[in-house]
């Protein structure tokens, strides 16, 4: 038995799921609403304030999917009652950040401004010159739109000029060496 799939998930006061036809999940809270279309085999109950997923088989398939869908459904309660947040940190002289409207305006050593709007259910954040932070309730969404902000500039290992997670390590490398005579 999985042992993420067979914990239950408690569904905090303010957050309402539905759970429709063919696994078509709603969570509705106070930030935000969500809706999924888990795998339709997936047995999922709704009981008070608890929902639990079962699985109709001991297949591979089936004992794969259990403690996926439980973790969708857990990052989905989550989502919509507290939101996800990825922090990046920009790193170099005179590269920096700024929010002119709905888009993320950035200056990286180009030879030109780089530009990056909100997409629906995501809200950018930039609370220093060097410092952007990234708030949404769908964790997917929240990582992925993350990982294209950090792929304008991705930190490089000789000055670690970039952009980066708050807590990425970036392995440094030694630069090169003086010609030996």
């Amino acid at each position: 038995m999985s042992r993420i799939g067979r914990m239950p998930i408690t569904v905090p006061a303010g957050v309402e799921v539905t759970i429709a036809e063919g696994n078509v999940v709603t969570v509705k809270g106070p930030k935000g609403t969500l809706t999924k279309n888990l795998h339709p085999d997936m047995i999922i109950e709704k009981e008070g304030a608890e929902i639990t997923v079962k699985r109709p088989s001991d297949d591979k398939a089936h004992r794969s999917l259990h403690g996926l869908t439980r973790t969708l459904l857990h990052n989905m309660v989550v989502g919509v009652n507290e939101t996800y947040r990825k922090e990046l940190e920009i790193n170099g002289v005179g590269y920096r950040a700024s929010k002119e409207g709905k888009n993320l305006v950035m200056n990286l050593g180009y030879s030109h401004p780089v530009t990056v709007s909100e997409v629906d259910g995501i809200t950018i954040e930039v609370p220093g010159p060097n410092k952007v932070v990234i708030v949404g309730c769908d964790k997917q969404q929240v990582g992925q739109f993350a990982a294209e902000v950090r792929e304008k500039r991705p930190p490089e290992p000789y000055k670690g000029k970039g952009i980066k997670y708050v807590d990425e390590v970036i392995r440094r490398k030694v630069g090169k060496t003086g010609a030996k005579k």
